[in-house]
């Protein structure tokens, strides 16, 4: 018998319809500005309570007005936080924090840590932080954004992440320690996400340290999980990193496979790479032909394609913002809607919610402040302008307060039945939840610009433009200016090229200044020097030694890269050569 999805009577409220008002509990919209100091008060409260209760720990636990480690030993809170101070636009606390990590945080410790949380919290935390330095009036050392403190932390975490990676598959280890590398007898089973969601992170510090062993690993472990889809297009939950064997075969888009998905789309703006998106879009296919119905998604058996859970999970809330990412909007917010009617009943999203049974799965009633609903709201509001979604921000912010505030912090909901609470607070809230529901109501952030206003950034590779928007979230919302990417080219084959090009240029401004149009040659022109530079001494005779051998390019052009690289708007300016 085919799978007939039952919705309960009480689901079958009227929706309103998209571009139509979303009045308040005083029938007026909700005023963004209100809310957006209302958010920022939130802020201000969860992090000084962490500051004040529980740094250097990496969490507050907020019934206690203490702190406890939860995934290393890192500070992680004041990490996970650091971002959201700049877009709630706290110059001074954003500098002051830089200071503290560099001179509290060690990452050569005997701690066994997760790999993926790890990566989302601690390398794409102090990533995202060290590209927004300049913009917080950190004064930079020379070379940035392809230097710098916090870039040397991030490099430094995901090393020390590296040794996951060496498997025979290329699929990473869940749990690594950050001292001895992945201990004898660690479990081989990893979530799908926990593999294939390391892109972003992993090819942003390829691109700026010029070392590519991060992007590769990345990319082979995508690779792998999508040689390991079945027939029918679809991906397991948990798999044998040394075989390549599924152990958990239930099929979806939430829980242990979410980011994965994510890491595509996202993968594939930030890297402009028409093969994850390829990839991403066959999988929509297949997720659409096997587990949605009704704008609900479901879980199925991977192979079969029959219904094994007909749930919905709270972190599948982040689809509709994925959906709005690749414009498919109509679906987007079909879906969202009916995400916003369990919100609606319980005032959160409960961990399970039984879709045909209208109701929270047994010992899965918690909501732990996730931000996923929140977050596609975000992304649902700048596509469509819908006021609908500035309601759901209001009805997050009414409910957070009402329910998890404690003297101490916000605590998460153990239960929505009857609200009792638990003792965390997780780092994810200052990351994502507020600073998601902050951006929902403040559309002048810097966040959202349009590439009306950019940053020249002089580096030994060029001029670079930052700054002009464009921004891609990692899955902690630690956002990655994508024209970064373009700033700093190390890699060994691209170098001589790049010096190249510059005596070019040089030698180009030399001739224009005369007024004269001769043919371009080396000439005199000394390149920069400095210690740890490209063109330092040391490096410049032994690059020379090892230049390899290449095709003249024509003056000031880049055959490498793809025609949209070229754009101001991606980084590398390039100049007109007639």
């Amino acid at each position: 018998m085919p799978f007939r999805l039952l919705i309960p009577l009480g689901l079958l409220c009227a929706l309103p319809p998209l571009h139509h008002g979303a009045p308040g509990p005083d029938g007026t919209a909700p005023d963004p500005a209100h809310y957006r100091e209302r958010v920022k008060a939130m802020f201000y409260h969860a992090y000084d309570s962490y500051l004040e209760n529980a740094f250097p720990f990496d969490e507050l636990r907020p019934l206690t007005c203490d702190g406890h480690d939860t995934w290393g030993s890192f500070s992680l809170t004041l990490i996970d936080a650091l971002d959201t101070l700049l877009i709630l636009g706290n110059v001074s606390e954003f500098q002051r924090v830089i200071e503290v990590l560099q001179d509290n945080v060690d990452f050569d410790i005997d701690v066994n840590a997760s790999v993926f949380e790890t990566n989302i919290r601690v390398v794409g935390g102090l990533l995202s932080a060290h590209l927004l330095s300049k913009k917080a009036g950190v004064e930079v050392e020379a070379g940035w954004p392809c230097s710098g403190p916090l870039l040397r932390m991030a490099e430094e975490a995901a090393r020390k992440l590296l040794p996951a990676f060496q498997t025979p598959t290329g699929m990473p280890y869940g749990t690594v320690n950050l001292l001895h590398g992945v201990n004898p007898g660690e479990t081989p089973v990893t979530c799908t996400a926990g593999i294939g969601t390391f892109i972003v992170e992993f090819a942003t510090l390829s691109s700026l340290t010029g070392d590519p062993v991060f992007e590769d690993v990345a990319r082979v472990a995508l690779m792998r999980l999508w040689e390991s889809r079945s027939d029918i297009g679809l991906v397991g939950n948990h798999i044998d990193v040394l075989t390549g064997k599924w152990v958990a075969q239930d099929a979806g888009i939430g829980a242990g496979v979410d980011s994965y998905f994510e890491y595509l789309v996202k993968g594939a703006i930030l890297l402009q790479d028409e093969k994850l998106m390829a990839m991403f879009l066959e999988y929509n296919k297949a997720i659409r032909n096997y587990t949605r119905f009704d704008d609900w998604y479901l879980w199925v058996q991977m192979y079969k394609g029959t219904v094994s859970m007909p749930v919905f999970q709270s972190l599948e809330a982040y689809w509709p913002g994925l959906q709005s990412l690749i414009g498919d909007i109509d679906n987007a917010m079909r879906t969202f809607l009916n995400y916003y009617t369990v919100w609606k009943q319980f005032g959160g999203l409960p961990e399970f919610y039984n879709i045909p049974q209208g109701y929270t799965v047994e010992k899965r009633e918690g909501y732990p402040l996730r931000p996923e609903l929140i977050e596609s709201a975000m992304y649902l509001y700048r596509a469509t302008g819908d006021p609908t979604l500035l309601e759901l921000g209001r009805d997050a912010v009414e409910s957070i307060e009402k329910i998890s505030k404690v003297e101490c912090g916000f605590a998460t909901i153990k239960d929505l039945r009857d609200h009792k609470l638990d003792n965390r607070m997780e780092s994810f809230f200052l990351a994502e939840t507020v600073k998601y529901l902050y951006l929902l109501f403040d559309p002048t952030n810097f966040i959202h610009n349009n590439g009306s206003t950019f940053d020249a950034v002089i580096t030994p590779y060029g001029e670079c433009i930052l700054g002009a928007g464009g921004y891609i979230f990692n899955t902690e919302a630690h956002p990655i200016d994508p024209a970064a990417l373009h700033c700093c080219r190390r890699l060994k084959e691209e170098q001589w090229e790049v010096e190249d090009l510059m005596r070019e240029f040089y030698a180009l401004k030399r001739n224009r200044s005369k007024f004269q149009k001769k043919t371009v040659s080396s000439g005199p022109w000394e390149p920069p020097a400095g210690p740890g530079t490209l063109f330092s001494p040391e490096n410049h005779d032994q690059a020379r030694e090892r230049k390899p051998a290449k095709q003249k390019v024509p003056l000031l052009s880049c055959p490498s890269q793809p025609f949209t690289s070229k754009l101001a708007l991606l980084g590398q300016v390039f100049l007109d050569s007639s």
